[in-house]
């Protein structure tokens, strides 16, 4: 049978060192298939994260440790505003309680913003089954 009328007519070769060798071929031992059919299996089931995926996740990571960031500072503050309060006797303005809530509210639309980017990156990942 000629090369061009088999179903698989494309060879590739590569090169391993003895110990990625033997590592392959316990790995095919392990898996019962041929050397051909484990390769082949292996980089069909294979998750590949592009260039272009690994910059998203690490906007995304930039982001919420900036939000997270923020959002000590914005405990720590309270924690002082309470530690003096409690000293003092007295309880934080009504202006200070919603400029406080206007901040919280804030960073919880950046998360909703940050999550809605999330699900629609991941959402080509599934379409694709990648």
């Amino acid at each position: 049978m000629g090369i061009a009328k088999r179903r698989r007519n494309k060879a590739i070769t590569i090169r391993m060192n003895a110990a990625e060798y033997d590592a392959l071929q316990g790995k095919i031992k392990e898996s019962g298939l041929t050397q051909q059919s484990f390769i082949i299996s292996a980089i069909r089931d294979s998750n590949i994260t592009s260039a272009k995926e690994l910059e998203v996740i690490k906007d995304i990571s930039r982001n919420f440790a900036d939000q997270d960031r923020q959002l000590r500072g914005i405990a720590t503050n309270i924690n002082q505003m309470a530690h003096v309060a409690n000293g003092q006797g007295l309880l934080p303005t009504v202006e200070k309680l919603d400029e406080i809530s206007d901040k919280i509210l804030e960073f919880r639309k950046e998360d909703d913003n940050r999550w809605r980017l999330i699900r629609q990156s991941v959402s080509p990942l599934k379409a694709t089954g990648a």
